[in-house]
Order: C-alpha cells, then sequence, then structure tokens
C-alpha cells in the first residue's frame, strides 16, 4: 500500500513539472504575447507600480513611464523620485532628490529582472503553466506563473495577467524570497518613436550633477 502511494506521488510530481515547462495553454498564449510585442520596436507604457510585505505590513506605490527598445536591450524609466536608462551595456540611476546619479554595468544575468525584457521575460528561462482565466471590469484576462528554471535567483514566481482581447500584458507580479510582492500594472500602452539618446544618460541636461561611478 505504501509503496503503491509512493509510486502515485512520483508519478504526480513528474507529471506536474512535465505540464509546468510544456502546458500547451499557457505556450500558445505566451506565443501570442511574443509576436504583439514583437511588431513594435519601441514601446512606451504608463505604469503603476507597488510593492508590499504581507507579513511587514509595509506597501509603497509609484507610478511612471517607460521606453523600452527590447530587441537592443535598452530601456528608460521616468518616475517622480528617480529616473533610470541603460543603452544596453552602461545602467544609469539618477535619483532626484540628490540630484545623482550612479552607474553601473547592465546585469544581464537570469537572476536580475531586465525592464528591457519586461514585455518579454517569458521567452527564456522560465518554465510557465496557466492557471483559470478572470473576468475584471467587463474583460477575460488569463493568468500564467513563470517559475525559473535556474538556481540562485532572488524570485521563486512571476505571474502575469494578460488581456484576452489584445495579449497585452496588463498586470505583472513578481514575488521574491523575502516575502516581498512587486506589482506592475500597465495603464497604457503604445508603439514609440524616440531617439536612442534618451536611453543614456546626458550630463549636460543635469547641471550640478554628482557621478557615482559603481563599476
Amino acid at each position: 500500500m505504501k509503496r503503491t502511494f509512493l509510486t502515485s506521488f512520483i508519478l504526480f510530481v513528474f507529471v506536474s513539472l512535465s505540464m509546468a515547462q510544456t502546458d500547451p495553454k499557457a505556450k500558445s498564449i505566451l506565443a501570442a504575447v511574443s509576436k504583439k510585442y514583437a511588431s513594435m520596436p519601441v514601446i512606451k507604457a504608463d505604469f503603476s507600480y507597488t510593492i508590499e510585505n504581507p507579513k511587514s505590513k509595509t506597501k509603497h506605490s509609484e507610478s511612471g513611464t517607460l521606453y523600452t527598445r527590447s530587441k537592443a536591450n535598452k530601456y528608460k524609466i521616468i518616475t517622480p523620485t528617480q529616473d533610470l536608462m541603460s543603452d544596453g551595456k552602461t545602467q544609469w540611476t539618477y535619483l532626484k532628490q540628490d540630484n545623482e546619479v550612479n552607474v553601473s554595468d547592465v546585469d544581464n544575468s537570469s537572476n536580475s529582472i531586465n525592464p528591457a525584457k519586461i514585455f518579454s521575460i517569458h521567452e527564456k528561462g522560465y518554465k510557465y503553466v496557466a492557471l483559470p482565466d478572470i473576468r475584471q471590469s467587463g474583460k477575460v484576462f488569463h493568468v500564467i506563473d513563470l517559475t525559473p528554471t535556474t538556481e540562485g535567483n532572488n524570485f521563486f514566481k512571476i505571474r502575469l495577467t494578460i488581456d484576452k482581447a489584445s495579449s497585452q500584458i496588463a498586470k505583472t507580479m513578481v514575488f521574491d524570497k523575502n516575502g516581498n510582492r512587486y506589482s506592475y500594472v500597465i495603464k497604457s500602452l503604445t508603439p514609440a518613436k524616440v531617439s536612442d539618446s534618451i536611453f543614456a544618460f546626458q550630463a549636460a541636461s543635469y547641471p550640478g550633477v554628482e557621478v557615482v561611478d559603481l563599476r
């Protein structure tokens, strides 16, 4: 009896893991998402960002605008407190209150979430499984959980909420191992035409800025 139970349990785990990697529904949904964003060389997205920890009952929210040229690994994020930008090799974090910019190399490891890849993060390094669809404000949304296939990540799960009608990501939630939850809600998204210069820090535009090189 015990042996039969153990065998059934092992089989259940194996099938569950296999489904997480090859869930056909999730695969089809994510393929449509990739196709949607591939048609836009540069994306402009207005978003709201929330970090919360249910255990410590802390919560902080902020809004901003993201420009991303995903194929070139370039992005710019504008918020009330800071601007972040990257030309694919270097990252600049400008702290508005301090008039200070921190310069660092871009972290392209699987342990980090690159804002340039936020709309294509599912394409590499994750297993995925579709959860039941949900309905909100008269719309139907797909829900897909991603789990990293490599070890050493600070986060253990990413949940995508995808508009069924448009195949656009409406919300991304990142769950880290410290109990923090990071939510990114996309308020609007459009193709954009911008100069590549916006993805690099221009010191001349910030009189008196203090540059802190962390490389």
